[in-house]
């Protein structure tokens, strides 16, 4: 019998019904009174100056109320989490497509946007920087402080003296797309402001309270004054980590005193919004001849775009996972963050693990056929166990699952019966099983505040209010909350009444990213639930006339152990509203961090690890390219689960995310330009494309998290991707070193091993 009453089960969503009757109010479903919609002129050119904005001819267009230039920013015209190098509206140069040059308010969204073409713009075009590997070394700067944003290099042993002991040496170099996040809401808000000044903007933001910083910066203006509310939002992934509309929002709102909404359509979200970093990255790799690693090399460049954003975090986070979830005892790990004239680059689920992953799994199935040792066996052979270095050198939490996750796949039957699930029907049809493993930092990792907070308090009737800053983006954290409250609580789920993401009224509990919400507010929650519990004593224990070491919680309701004596929630509540008091708990929590820090990378290492394995059965058509995975089996371990429900659509929502990564996904530049601009050019998997996905997960127990849980949102999107391609050349015997592997690719790549075969 479980020891939980609500966590370990598959609860429904709370917000699944209002979200499925469209009850639910989306950010930018939002619509007011005497409202402006505005729409961004973005810039002509990749690279250009600019000698001159003419708007006039704008202004005196139909519905047209303002035309905003960079002149009417108050405060620093610039933005960033990290360097603030992004201009609110560009002023004398552009650097990308997606550049804001102007904001065009009016009556209505046609009015607005037919202005954009009355808007004259003297550009005088630069060269462009396309190539990640030019940025380097090329004259053209995209900044004046040059195209070199961050580099790194960390060492642990002596990575010489394993090649030399090595039996095999493997040197390969990988390549990895732009993604873009593809969420159903796509960038945008409203902004109102009230008779006092007062500012709130409606927004898709991962960190309502860091956007009110960056707003009050940009616009010289109180902090106290701005209200940043982030609920509902359709879907983040890490593309709305970072500023998108929040401060041209605020700014029009501000100089108009009228409310103002702005939309991305999908073409201007394609082109504007942040997307996966590309990365090349070279790996060569030492191992012995029974299959033991012993030294890995990896030089990484990560193509920023324009802009830094979080690309210099996303590239370190690469350089950290770039030998897996492996004991490697000699490591030389080196990235480089470029800036180019291609499109932002930032983060995205995954945060440079995924990239990473793909380079080191299919590295190691190389490895394997090279050594003819099983790759399964090979990775089971290195797995990082508790209280082995990892790849920086630093100790991570005693709460290492990758074994265990592998052990799983060993013994599930698509392994164990591999033949008879290779078996086709067809002679071009050619299936074939790859498998692959990955890790995930959790949280912000070393140096940076990496903190959490929840306030609970007793409402009339004894039901309870959950506050908590961190929005749930549509992966559910809203639900774990709720459960872990209710578990400490004592109550039912229903019985817990939830706000979110809202700088106002709910307290500042950090980003909704790097696979941290779950673990940091569960464990804030769980505080803040113990002190109301020692409240909700101290009061039964005055209104019952007994000590309250001699009370314990039971549903609803605080009891005299082994007695049938007791007071409900509701009952206390009754009390405290005749004595004009409430019970408030507010509780913080800060992450625990690594044995290591280092002062040349900021962030790393991590402390805190999920891992995951996961296993990919293919089938390829040779004569057309085209491959469709059928079935997928997906291993997490995320310590305890909160909720199994939970677990599982992150599960099958980030495996069909990795799928798209494989197999289609890529925007696609020439010089900085756009070669594809919308979803008809733009493919994504659909449900069409989704296989069986079967989720096993390994619960390997973290004594810091709640209930010992942590994080897995982003985990689940890395080791599908390496698992397909390798499928694709377990099927086919070719080599796949870029993706995505398009039906193209793979038809060409077969021919030409199909022709070796037959010469």
């Amino acid at each position: 019998m479980s020891e939980f009453r609500w966590v370990g089960k598959a609860f429904p969503r709370i917000d699944g019904r209002d979200k499925a009757t469209g009850v639910a109010k989306y950010v930018t479903d939002r619509v007011f009174p005497n409202m402006l919609w505005g729409a961004v002129l973005r810039s002509r050119y990749p690279h250009a100056l600019i000698k001159g904005i003419y708007t006039s001819r704008a202004e005196a267009s139909q519905g047209v109320v303002a035309v905003l230039t960079h002149k009417d920013v108050p405060g620093l015209n610039a933005f960033g989490i990290i360097n603030q190098d992004q201009p609110v509206l560009c002023k004398d140069k552009v650097r990308y497509l997606g550049d804001s040059v102007a904001l065009v308010l009016a009556e209505s969204k046609e009015c607005a946007y037919n202005a954009l073409d009355l808007i004259e713009v003297d550009y005088e075009p630069l060269p462009v920087v396309s190539d990640m590997e030019d940025a380097l070394q090329t004259d053209v700067k995209v900044h004046e402080k040059g195209n070199i944003i961050e580099h790194v290099r960390i060492t642990k042993g002596d990575v010489e003296k394993g090649f030399r002991e090595a039996d095999l040496i493997v040197e390969e170099t990988y390549y990895t797309p732009r993604q873009m996040h593809t969420f159903l809401e796509t960038e945008g808000g409203v902004a109102t402001i009230d008779e006092d000044g007062n500012i709130t903007v409606f927004a898709g933001s991962q960190y309502p309270n860091r956007d009110i910083i960056q707003i009050a910066r940009s616009l010289n203006y109180p902090m106290e004054k701005i209200r940043v509310i982030a609920h509902y939002i359709g879907g983040g992934f890490g593309g709305k980590d970072e500023i998108t509309a929040q401060i041209l929002l605020a700014l029009g709102t501000l100089k108009t005193g009228r409310p103002v909404k702005i939309v991305w359509n999908r073409e201007e979200s394609l082109i504007a919004g942040q997307k996966r970093l590309p990365m090349k990255i070279t790996l060569k790799t030492g191992v012995t001849k029974d299959g033991k690693l012993l030294a890995n090399k990896a030089r990484i460049i990560a193509d920023n775009g324009p802009y830094t954003c979080l690309g210099s975090a996303i590239m370190k986070l690469a350089v950290e996972h770039a030998s897996g979830p492996y004991y490697v005892p000699h490591t030389d790990l080196e990235g480089f963050s470029v800036y180019t004239n291609n499109c932002i680059g930032s983060a995205f689920r995954g945060f440079g693990a995924t990239q990473a992953t793909f380079a080191i799994e299919c590295q190691l199935d190389l490895i394997s056929k090279k050594l003819g040792i099983d790759p399964l066996e090979l990775r089971l052979k290195n797995a990082l166990r508790n209280h082995q270095s990892a790849n920086l050198g630093h100790i991570p939490s005693p709460s290492v699952g990758i074994a265990e996750t592998l052990e799983t796949l060993k013994n599930h039957d698509l392994w164990k019966n591999k033949g008879y699930y290779l078996k086709t029907d067809r002679p071009y049809l050619k299936r074939g099983i790859g498998l692959a493993c990955s890790h995930q930092g959790c949280g912000l990792g070393s140096f940076f505040p990496d903190y959490g907070a929840a306030t609970i308090i007793l409402l009339p009737g004894g039901k309870f209010t959950l506050k908590i800053g961190c929005p749930d983006i549509g992966q559910g954290n809203g639900t774990a909350f709720v459960m872990i409250a209710s578990e400490v609580l004592c109550c039912n789920p229903e019985d817990i009444e939830l706000e979110i993401g809202d700088t106002r009224s709910t307290p500042d509990s950090g980003s909704t990213s790097a696979s941290r919400t779950t673990y940091t507010g569960g464990r804030a929650i769980i505080e803040a639930g113990n002190k109301m519990k020692a409240n909700l004593f101290a009061e039964a224990s005055r209104m019952l006339g007994v000590p309250p070491d001699s009370l314990e919680l039971r549903p609803h309701c605080v009891a005299v152990k082994d007695s049938d004596l007791k007071v409900t929630y509701a009952e206390i509540a009754e009390r405290l509203s005749k004595e004009n008091r409430f019970l408030e708990c507010y509780s913080r929590f800060d992450w625990p961090t690594a044995d290591l820090e280092f002062k040349e990378a900021l962030g790393l290492p991590h402390f805190i690890y999920s891992y995951i394995s996961e296993m990919a059965l293919v089938e390829v058509n040779v004569l057309t390219g085209e491959v469709s995975v059928l079935k997928a089996v997906v291993s997490p371990d995320a310590g305890r689960i909160i909720n199994r429900q939970g677990l599982e659509g992150q599960a099958e929502g980030g495996t069909v995310m990795g799928m798209g990564y494989a197999l289609m996904e890529e925007i696609r530049q020439v010089d900085g330009q756009y070669m594809n601009k919308d979803l008809s050019t733009y493919i994504i998997p659909t449900a069409q494309d989704a296989p069986e996905i079967e989720t096993v997960p390994v619960e390997k127990y973290e004594v810091s998290g709640p209930f010992g849980a942590k994080g897995i949102g982003e985990a689940v999107c890395n080791p599908i991707t390496p698992a397909v391609i390798n499928a694709i050349k377990n099927a086919l015997g070719i080599s796949i070193t870029k993706i995505p592997a398009t039906p193209e690719d793979i038809y060409f790549m077969a021919k030409k091993e199909f022709d070796l075969l037959r010469s």
